[in-house]
């Protein structure tokens, strides 16, 4: 008996932007040689620093809210560290805004966050961010207020080759209701977004200015296993 698809569907009435982005038309195969193409990772004109990880220390001040540690390892189908992975992420602020001429502006902006930021896995695949835990915020008019997420994008050998989904955090009472997580058909898979408090590692993280909350989560790129990614 094959596993069901753990991956939302390109068109979900609940999920109330897949009525704009879902296509319409049949998919267009584009010939090879074009730059989806081009090898990668792919930085763009500006290449990745060691302190691209670190989200707090991208202003002239300490950003607001919770501080925390997000870490875990890119696998493949064989629970093998996939090493070069160029990781990304982005996420809304301590008071569920964005950096984003699209957000609503509801909540403040922080000064101090911009709420990006991204790393290379290393040899084992391994990756870790130092950010702020985000704030839930209301979604589109009608709908409950999203569960606090963190989105992120991995690049693989071509720019073809990326995969976009988003973690949540273990304990939210949210979760259950958000119409994103709702579309995953795969119960297994929707456990597969949610990162987990990590309680060993906290205090090695904790004390003084660096006070931080230690969560991990892995993503799996292919097979039954896989993390559910958002098309």
């Amino acid at each position: 008996m094959s596993e069901p698809d753990a991956n939302p569907p390109y068109f979900h009435p609940a999920y109330l932007i897949t009525k704009k982005r879902s296509p319409r038309e049949p998919l267009v195969q584009l010939p090879r040689g074009w730059f989806h193409d081009l090898t990668g990772p792919t930085f763009g004109h500006i290449a990745v620093k060691p302190t691209d990880n670190d989200l707090t220390i991208q202003h002239d001040g300490p950003p607001q809210g919770q501080r925390i540690v997000l870490s875990g390892r890119v696998l493949d189908s064989d629970g093998r560290g996939v090493p070069n992975t160029l990781v990304e992420i982005w996420q809304a602020n301590a008071a569920g805004r964005y950096v984003d001429k699209a957000d609503p502006g509801f909540m403040p902006i922080d000064p101090n966050f911009t709420g990006a930021g991204r790393c290379m896995t290393d040899g084992q695949g391994n990756y870790r961010f130092t950010t702020i835990r985000p704030a839930a915020y209301a979604g589109p008019k009608g709908t409950m207020f999203r569960p606090a997420h963190i989105h992120f994008s991995l690049f693989g050998r071509t720019l073809g080759e990326r995969l976009i989904t988003q973690c949540y955090f273990d304990g939210d009472p949210l979760i259950e209701h958000d119409p994103i997580i709702e579309a995953i058909p795969d119960l297994k898979g929707r456990r597969r977004l949610v990162a987990r408090f990590d309680s060993e590692s906290t205090p090695l993280t904790s004390g003084g200015d660096t006070s931080a909350l230690s969560y991990n989560w892995d993503i799996v790129l292919r097979g039954s296993g896989a993390t559910p990614t958002f098309r």
